[in-house]
């Protein structure tokens, strides 16, 4: 049924009480964004999901009483109709930014040719996707949360960028994913500086290894995931889609919570390869 946060008390510690105010979900159609816009509606919030999955996003929006909206996070004009969605069903308190692009190509190629060096187009599409488009992302919903009125304690809206592990441990042929995610894990203090005046916080989650669509389905892939857990220190096993959204809920609204970059990982350091 619809969620429209009716009756829902906010917690005592809460900073941004997102019950009845909008939230702003990239990239959640599915996965991680799916968990955390289902977790947010919980809470009372009216959750725009901004995606490229038009099925997955109408049927998820649906489901949790919420508003799709078809967004490429290239588009700036796509990001500002998504946040004017948003305003009108409420003020933009949250937004969290899960849209992303992976890419695995080795820096240079075996046969020494320069055309088998890695290709400058993929990079700049992983780059203009996983960083840009999320620093455009920010910037456009904090302008839309800066008009807000304050809450009681003196904020007006946060934000949670999703990046990964790679941005630590960067595997063999992960040159330009992990460039992408650093730049996330870079941006996440000098921009919570900038917000800070307009009372915006900006946090950022690093997820490990992650039990989402991309592995696939079947008996082979559930043995590929057995195996791939057993490198995580503990517990031994990927991590679930909804154990990273509620890291995501507590980092919007806990008032105390700041420029930080959270690995939520089971203490797995990646190998080279």
């Amino acid at each position: 049924m619809p969620n429209h946060g009716v009756g829902r008390r906010p917690s005592k510690v809460a900073g941004v009480d997102i019950n009845g105010a909008s939230a702003i979900v990239t990239g959640g159609a599915s996965g991680i964004g799916a968990a955390t816009a289902r977790q947010l509606a919980d809470k009372g919030a009216r959750v725009v999901v901004a995606d490229l999955q038009a099925d997955k996003g109408e049927a998820l929006a649906h489901e949790i009483g919420g508003v799709f909206v078809s967004v490429d996070v290239t588009s700036t004009e796509q990001i500002i109709d998504a946040v004017n969605t948003a305003t009108d069903l409420g003020p933009l308190r949250a937004l969290v930014n899960s849209a992303g692009i992976g890419w695995a190509q080795r820096t240079i190629g075996k046969d020494g040719e320069f055309d088998s060096a890695h290709s400058l187009d993929a990079y700049r599409k992983v780059l203009e996707i996983n960083l840009v488009g999320t620093f455009d992302c920010i910037r456009i919903a904090a302008t839309a949360m800066s008009r807000n009125e304050f809450t009681a304690t003196g904020e007006r809206g946060a934000i949670v960028n999703l990046t990964s592990v790679a941005a630590f441990d960067g595997q063999i042929g992960q040159a330009a994913y992990s460039s992408s995610k650093g730049g996330v894990v870079g941006m996440t203090l000098p921009v919570a500086r900038d917000l800070s005046a307009a009372g915006i916080r900006v946090n950022t989650v690093a997820p490990g290894l992650i039990d989402t669509p991309i592995y696939g389905e079947g008996e082979a892939s559930e043995a590929f995931k057995a195996k791939l857990g057993q490198s995580v220190l503990f517990p031994h096993r990927l991590g679930k889609p909804e154990e990273l959204a509620s890291m995501v809920v507590e980092l919007l609204t806990n008032s105390y919570m700041n420029a930080e970059v959270v690995r939520v990982d089971g203490g797995i350091r990646m190998p080279p390869k």
